[in-house]
């Protein structure tokens, strides 16, 4: 039952913890909201009024998921004894090194590949 559970809110955790560790620096995330930015204003050839807007829409997104992550895990707290939350943050850290080690890997390859 416990295996299930955990099994169940990392499920609906991880893909919250992915996008809501920016952290402070923002770090790679924070580059890859940028990234989107700047492809949609080239591939959409977005004017500088479309921008602005686009950019407030996201930064409430962000916010609206911000305030999503963290209810869910105060609401995880509530559910989950100290140490199954402790063990959810260790399975969480690896997850998320493990990504990042992925993520490092795939921007070295495009980068090491020829550009057309």
């Amino acid at each position: 039952m416990n295996k299930k559970i955990v099994t169940l809110v990392l499920a609906l955790a991880l893909p919250l913890t992915a996008a809501a560790f920016p952290g402070s620096g923002g770090g790679c995330f924070e580059g890859h909201r940028g990234d989107r930015m700047e492809r949609m204003t080239k591939e959409l050839n977005l004017n500088d009024e479309q921008k602005g807007k686009l950019e407030v829409i996201f930064k409430e997104q962000k916010e609206k998921f911000d305030a999503i992550h963290q209810e869910t895990r105060t609401r995880m707290q509530t559910v989950l004894s100290a140490e199954q939350m402790a063990k959810l943050d260790d399975l969480k850290k690896s997850h998320q090194e493990k990504w990042q080690k992925r993520h490092e890997e795939w921007k070295n390859k495009k980068q090491s590949e020829p550009q057309n």
